[in-house]
C-alpha cells in the first residue's frame, strides 16, 4: 500500500466527486481574463485571480515555466516539469499555452491574447519584458484597458531595480530575517520562499484595486510591486524603531524581542513544544491572569503571582515601578508549568479555560487537525492521469459566491489550441460611480471597521491608503491591543505612541462608542445603512450577541457586505479558541520548520500569519465589491488566518500529503542554490546575505573573493557537498568588509547578495527612500509621526496617506453629524447616555 492511501489523503474517483468544491456556480470575477506570465516569484497572485472566479491563463515557454524545476516533486521524479509540487501549489485552477517570448511569433501571438484580456502579471528581470516589445507601453496601444502587475525584488524603478535578488537576499533587505533566528548564530532565512508569498498576494491586491478603478475610468495602468516592501510587512512594523528613536528589536530564538522584553514565544511540553501567549493589556492581559490562577491551583507558582498586574505591566517597567526581570521571570514559571503537560492538554485547557497555549505544530500536525476537515476545508482535486490530490481549499469561505478549488494545474501548453487564435472580447463592466480618472482608485468605497490589533486593521488599512472611507469604531474603555505594542515613541508607552497601532491604522477615520450600551447599537446599525463592507475580527458569535449579525445587518441594509477575520474561523472544533497571530503561526507548521538542524525550532517571527491573511481578506472583500456591483447582492465573507496562510507553505503540505515527507530543518541552506547562506560583515551582529542560483553567478562570486580556477569550477552538486569549507572560505571575506561595501561589490559581478537590514538600515535604504515606503504624517498627538507607505506603485493612481491612525474620539463629532446626519440633540441624547467616549 502507498503512502498515500496510508495516509487516506489521496481518494479514489468515486470519493472525489462528492467532495469537489463549488462546480458550477456563481463566480465573482467571472468577467475577467488574467494572462500570467509569472514564475515562481509570482504564480500565487494568479491562483489567488483564479480561485475567485477570474479566468486565469498561464503563457509559459515551450519547456515550461522555471517553477516546474523547483522542488518537492511527486514521488522523486525530479526534473519531471509534470511533478512539480511547488507548480502544482500556486497553478491549480488555470489553463496553460506554451509560447516562446523571445520569437516574434511568440510575441505576435501574446499580443493578440492582450486584445481580449483585462490583466497582465508578470514577474520577470526588470526590463526584459521593454526588451522583447511586451511592456505596459507596448501591450496598453493594443488595449488601453489592460492592467498591466509587475512583481519584481525592489521595484521597476530606483538605485536598486537591476540588483540581482532571491527569496534570501529579498529577506534580507526587508529586515524580516534580521528577526529571525538564534542570537548567538547567523540569522535565519524563513523556508519556502516566504519574501514572493507576500509579493504575490500583494499584487492579486494591488490588481484588484486597480480593477475597480479601471471599472470607474475606463483605463487601465501599470503597477510595481516590490517584493523587499511586501515582505516588510512582516516585521511586525519593528522597521519602525530608528524613526521612532527606539530600541532595535534583536531576534530571539522561541520568541521576538519587543522594545526591553524578550518574548518567550515556545516553551516545552512533554511531547514537544508549545506556544504561550503572554502579554499584557486589557485585551490580552486577562489570558495570562486565567493561566496563572490555573498555575497557583496545581501549586506550581506563589500566592503573590496572583497579584501580577496584567493590565499596566507594561507601563509599570517602563516607569521602573515593576523590575524588567519580572516578566522573564512570569515566562520561566509559565514554562516549568507547561513541560509537566502533553501539547493535546494544553491545548483543552487553552479552549476549556480561555488561554493562549498552542501547540507546536508540524505539517503532519496540520494535515491531521480536525478542525479542517469540520471546516471542509481540503479540496480533492483529480489530476489528467487520475491521481487525486488533496489541495488546501477556498481561502476564505464566502455565502453567495464560494470560491472555486477544484481544477487541477495544467500540463505545458495543455490549453493552446483551445486559447491561441480565438479571439475574446472584452467584457463591458458599468460603474454606478464612474471617475475621470484624477479620484483615488477607491474612494466610492465606505468600509465600517470593527477589527483590532494587526490582522484586520491590516486588511482595511490598504483600503485607505487607496482612498476608501474607512470609519473604525474603538473604545477607550477597553484598550486595543495594538496601542500597547512596541515600538512606541520615543521608547515611551501611551495610547498614540505605539508604530503598530499608527502603522495599521493611518487615514482611517475614528469614532470611539461604549458598545456596553445599548444604545451603541443604535449608532452601529446607522453606519451599516451607510456602508458598503462591515468588517470585524471578534471571536466567533461576538457580534451575534450583540444583536449584530450578519443576518441583522442585512436587515438595515440587504447589499451589505460582511467580513470577519479570526484565527480559525467561525466554526469547527477550534472556532473558540481566541487567538492571535503568535497562535496562528505556531499552529500552522512554519513555526517547527524555521530552524538549525541541531537545535530547537526558532521559529518565524512574531504573528506571522498576521501578515499573511490580510492580503487575502481585502483580496475577498474587493472580489465581493465587484460582485456586488454587478448583481447588487451582498454576502458574509468567513476568514479563517490559519487557513489562508496554509497557501504559504503549500508545497510542504503537498510533499506530505503525497510523498508522505516532512520539511527538513536546514538553516540557510537551499535544495537548488549554492552556496546559500548568511555571513558575517564588518561590525556586532552585521551580516550580508549571499545566493548564487546559477553556475555563472558562482564564477562570478569565486573572482570577486579571489578563489581559484579550481573553485570556480565546482558544479551545484559540488558545493553542495563542500558547502561547510565554501562557506568559511566566503565568511573570511566577508568579515573584513562593511555590509554595503560587500554588497556593491557583489552585485556588481551579478551575484545576488544584500546586508542584513535593521531598522536604521531601511530608513537610510536609497531604494525605500526612492519610493516613499516611509510617510511623515500628521498626528493630533504628536505633531508627525512615520508609518510604512503602501507595498506597489500605480503609474496613473496616487495613494494618499497623509494622517496617522486616529486618536480617541477624534472623528466622533464628523461621523456623527457629517456622515451620519445626527442633529444637535441627537448627539447630546448620545452623551448623556454615556454612549460617547
Amino acid at each position: 500500500m502507498s503512502m498515500r492511501e496510508k495516509l487516506g489523503l489521496v481518494f479514489c474517483h468515486e470519493i472525489v466527486n462528492d467532495l469537489v468544491i463549488n462546480k458550477g456556480g456563481k463566480l465573482m470575477l467571472e468577467p475577467y481574463r488574467v494572462l500570467d506570465l509569472t514564475d515562481e516569484r509570482g504564480q500565487l497572485a494568479g491562483m489567488m485571480l483564479a480561485d475567485l472566479g477570474a479566468e486565469v491563463i498561464l503563457v509559459e515557454p515551450s519547456e515550461g515555466s522555471r517553477s516546474r524545476a523547483v522542488g518537492p516533486f511527486v514521488e522523486g521524479r525530479e526534473g519531471d516539469p509534470e511533478a512539480s509540487l511547488r507548480f502544482w501549489s500556486y497553478n491549480r485552477g488555470k489553463r496553460s499555452v506554451a509560447l516562446d517570448l523571445d520569437t516574434e511569433d511568440g510575441q505576435s501571438r501574446l499580443k493578440a491574447l492582450v486584445e481580449g484580456a483585462d490583466v497582465v502579471i508578470e514577474s520577470s528581470d526588470v526590463g526584459e519584458m521593454a526588451r522583447r516589445g511586451l511592456s505596459y507601453e507596448d501591450l496598453s496601444a493594443l488595449n488601453p484597458q489592460i492592467i498591466f502587475t509587475s512583481i519584481s525584488p525592489y521595484g521597476q524603478t530606483g538605485p536598486k531595480s537591476s540588483w540581482s535578488a532571491t527569496d534570501l537576499t529579498v529577506g534580507a533587505a526587508s529586515m524580516v530575517n534580521t528577526l529571525v533566528g538564534d542570537n548567538d548564530r547567523a540569522p535565519l532565512r524563513v523556508p519556502l520562499d516566504q519574501a514572493w508569498m507576500h509579493a504575490s498576494a500583494e499584487a492579486a491586491v494591488a490588481t484588484l484595486i486597480a480593477l475597480h478603478e479601471r471599472v470607474r475610468s475606463g483605463v487601465g495602468q501599470h503597477l510595481d510591486v516590490s517584493a523587499q516592501q511586501a515582505f516588510n510587512a512582516a516585521t511586525m512594523s519593528l522597521s519602525l524603531c530608528h524613526l521612532y528613536n527606539a530600541q532595535e528589536s534583536q531576534r530571539f530564538s522561541g520568541g521576538a524581542t519587543l522594545g526591553p522584553f524578550s518574548v518567550r514565544l515556545r516553551a516545552p511540553a512533554l511531547d514537544g513544544y508549545v506556544s504561550p501567549t503572554i502579554l499584557f493589556g486589557e485585551g490580552i492581559g486577562p489570558f495570562g491572569k486565567r493561566l496563572f490562577e490555573w498555575i497557583h491551583e496545581e501549586g506550581m507558582c506563589e500566592d503573590s503571582d496572583l497579584e501580577i498586574d496584567w493590565i499596566d505591566f507594561v507601563e509599570g517597567v517602563m516607569t521602573g515601578r515593576i523590575g524588567l526581570g519580572e516578566y522573564d521571570r512570569i515566562q520561566s514559571v509559565v514554562a516549568a508549568f507547561t513541560a509537566g503537560k502533553t501539547k493535546q492538554e494544553l491545548l483543552q485547557a487553552t479552549l476549556d479555560k480561555r488561554l493562549l497555549i498552542v501547540p507546536i505544530s508540524t505539517v503532519q500536525d496540520v494535515v491531521e487537525e480536525e478542525q479542517y476537515a469540520a471546516r471542509e476545508f481540503w479540496s480533492d482535486i483529480e489530476h489528467d492521469d487520475g491521481m487525486v490530490v488533496r489541495y488546501p481549499g477556498a481561502f476564505a469561505k464566502l455565502g453567495a459566491t464560494p470560491l472555486k478549488v477544484d481544477t487541477p494545474p495544467p500540463r505545458i501548453g495543455q490549453h493552446n489550441d483551445q486559447i491561441l487564435g480565438v479571439s475574446r472580447e472584452l467584457v463591458p463592466q458599468v460603474s454606478t460611480s464612474p471617475s475621470d480618472g484624477t479620484e483615488l482608485p477607491l474612494s466610492d468605497v465606505k468600509i465600517l471597521d470593527l477589527m483590532w490589533v494587526m490582522a484586520g486593521p491590516a486588511s482595511t488599512r490598504v483600503l485607505t491608503d487607496w482612498g476608501a472611507t474607512v470609519i473604525r469604531v474603538e473604545s477607550s474603555n477597553k484598550v486595543e491591543t495594538a496601542r500597547t505594542i512596541q515600538p512606541f515613541l520615543n521608547d515611551e508607552g501611551g495610547a498614540d505612541n505605539s508604530g503598530l497601532y499608527q502603522n495599521m491604522n493611518a487615514g482611517k477615520t475614528g469614532l470611539t462608542l461604549d458598545m456596553s450600551k445599548p444604545e451603541s447599537k443604535e449608532v452601529i446599525l446607522d453606519l451599516v445603512r451607510w456602508a458598503d463592507v462591515v468588517c470585524e475580527s471578534f471571536s466567533p458569535r461576538a457580534m451575534a450577541s450583540w444583536g449584530l449579525s450578519y443576518d441583522d445587518l442585512r436587515q438595515v441594509n440587504p447589499g451589505i457586505i460582511m467580513a470577519s477575520s479570526c484565527l480559525f474561523g467561525q466554526s469547527g472544533p477550534l472556532s473558540a479558541l481566541a487567538g492571535f497571530g503568535t497562535m496562528g503561526a505556531a499552529m500552522s507548521g512554519f513555526y517547527a520548520m524555521t530552524s538549525w538542524p541541531d537545535r530547537d525550532p526558532a521559529g518565524v517571527f512574531g504573528a506571522y500569519t498576521d501578515y499573511v491573511a490580510p492580503k487575502f481578506l481585502s483580496s475577498a472583500i474587493l472580489a465581493a465589491l465587484d460582485h456586488r456591483r454587478r448583481t447588487g447582492e451582498g454576502q458574509y465573507i468567513d476568514l479563517a488566518q490559519a487557513e489562508a496562510s496554509m497557501n504559504f507553505l503549500t508545497p510542504a503540505i503537498l510533499d506530505y500529503v503525497i510523498n508522505g515527507s516532512l520539511p527538513e530543518k536546514i538553516g540557510n541552506s537551499h535544495p537548488v542554490m549554492a552556496p546559500h547562506g548568511t555571513f558575517p560583515s564588518e561590525g556586532d551582529d552585521r551580516w550580508i546575505a549571499v545566493a548564487c542560483e546559477t553556475d555563472e553567478q558562482w564564477r562570478s562570486l569565486c573572482g570577486v573573493i579571489g578563489l581559484s580556477d579550481d573553485f570556480a569550477a565546482l558544479g551545484l552538486a559540488d558545493r553542495r557537498n563542500r558547502a561547510e569549507e565554501i562557506n568559511q572560505v566566503i565568511a573570511d571575506w566577508s568579515t573584513g568588509l562593511s555590509g554595503v561595501e560587500a554588497q556593491e561589490l557583489l552585485q556588481t559581478a551579478g551575484v545576488p547578495a544584500h546586508q542584513l537590514q535593521n531598522s536604521k538600515d531601511l530608513a537610510e535604504d536609497p531604494q525605500l527612500q526612492f519610493r516613499r515606503h516611509f510617510r511623515e504624517v500628521a498626528s493630533a498627538t504628536n505633531g508627525t509621526m512615520f508609518v510604512e507607505g503602501t507595498r506597489f506603485q500605480m503609474s496613473r493612481s496616487v495613494d494618499e496617506i497623509t494622517r496617522s491612525g486616529p486618536t480617541y474620539g477624534q472623528d466622533t463629532f464628523q461621523v456623527l453629524e457629517e456622515i451620519l446626519g445626527y442633529d444637535a440633540d441627537r448627539i447630546a441624547e448620545l452623551a448623556v447616555a454615556g454612549v460617547l467616549e
